[in-house]
C-alpha cells in the first residue's frame, strides 16, 4: 500500500513529483532542480559548478553544507573572485538558499558584467528562484550568436518550457543538439518538454535516446519510467525504475503514480463529459 511508504522517505526525484503534477494537471512549469545543464540544481538534473567537473561535485546534503562553508570563506575573502562566487552560489542553491545564491551572483555580475560563466550561473540561479523573465534576459547575454553555448541554449529552453512556450523551448534544444549531438542532458530536457505539452510517445522516444548514453544521469531513466507510467504501462515503468532504485522504492514510485492518475481521472470525468456534450 502506498501509505506504508511515506512520500518523504521515497527516493522520488523532483522531476517525478513535479513532472507528474504537470502532466496530470496541465501545469506549465517544471522543477528547475531537474534540468541538466540548464537552470542548475537537478531538471530536471544537477549541473555541476563551472569550476569543476560533474564527478567532483558534492553529492550529499552534508557535502553541500561543507562546500558552502569552504566556498563561502573564499568568497568572503574576495567577492570579486568569479570562480568562488559561482561555487558558493551553487552550494547555496543546493542547500535551498536560492535567494541568497541569486544575490551572490548578482554581485558577481556587477563586478564582471561581460563574464559569460558568471552570467550563465546568474541566469540559472534566477530561473531556480522563479524569476523567469529576468533569467531569460541574463541567459541571452551569456553567449553570442557567433559563439553559441549548448549549455546556455538548453538553459534557455528550460526557462521557456516553464513559461509554457514549448515550441520556442524545443527550438533551443534542437539548436543545442546541433552543437552537441546526442548530449543526454539536452535530450532529457527535450523529452520533458514533450511530456509537459502532453506528447508522451515523443517524450518516451526522446528520453530513451537520452538514457541510451553512458553519460546519462540516473534521473533520466527515472523520468523515462515516469513517462512510460503516464501512458498506463506500469509494469514496464517499474522495470525501468528498478535499474536505478531498490525494488521496494521503485514499486512505491509507480504505486504513487497510479494513485495520482486514478485521482486525476475521477476529478476529470465530469469535465470530460461536459466537453463531450458540447462537442455534440
Amino acid at each position: 500500500m502506498i501509505s506504508s511508504h511515506p512520500l518523504p522517505r521515497l527516493l522520488l526525484s523532483a522531476a517525478f513529483v513535479g513532472l507528474t503534477a504537470a502532466a496530470l494537471a496541465g501545469c506549465k512549469t517544471i522543477s528547475t532542480e531537474d534540468i541538466t545543464g540548464s537552470t542548475g540544481g537537478g531538471g530536471l538534473l544537477s549541473n555541476a559548478s563551472l569550476s569543476r567537473t560533474a564527478d567532483e561535485a558534492p553529492s550529499a546534503v552534508r557535502d553541500w553544507q561543507r562546500e558552502a562553508k569552504v566556498a563561502g570563506d573564499r568568497y568572503a575573502a574576495d567577492p570579486r573572485d568569479a570562480n568562488a562566487a559561482i561555487r558558493y552560489a551553487d552550494a547555496l542553491r543546493h542547500n535551498g538558499q536560492r535567494a541568497q545564491a541569486v544575490a551572490v551572483l548578482q554581485r558577481a555580475a556587477l563586478y564582471r558584467p561581460n563574464d559569460k560563466a558568471v552570467l550563465g550561473a546568474y541566469g540559472r540561479a534566477l530561473a531556480a528562484d522563479g524569476e523567469l523573465r529576468q533569467a531569460l534576459d541574463v541567459l541571452g547575454k551569456a553567449h553570442s550568436p557567433d559563439r553559441p553555448d549548448w549549455r546556455i541554449l538548453s538553459a534557455q529552453g528550460a526557462v521557456l518550457d516553464q513559461m509554457g512556450r514549448f515550441d520556442e523551448a524545443r527550438h533551443h534544444y534542437e539548436t543545442a543538439l546541433k552543437i552537441a549531438p546526442d548530449e543526454p542532458s539536452v535530450l532529457s530536457n527535450l523529452g520533458l518538454s514533450y511530456a509537459l505539452s502532453k506528447n508522451l510517445p515523443k517524450a518516451e522516444e526522446t528520453l530513451r535516446r537520452a538514457a541510451a548514453h553512458d553519460g546519462g544521469d540516473k534521473r533520466i531513466r527515472q523520468n523515462l519510467a515516469l513517462v512510460i507510467g503516464l501512458q498506463g504501462r506500469f509494469k514496464e515503468a517499474e522495470e525501468v525504475a528498478r535499474a536505478e532504485l531498490p525494488p521496494e522504492e521503485a514499486a512505491a514510485n509507480i504505486a504513487y503514480l497510479q494513485q495520482m492518475l486514478a485521482q486525476q481521472g475521477r476529478k476529470a470525468a465530469p469535465k470530460k463529459l461536459a466537453q463531450a456534450a458540447s462537442a455534440e
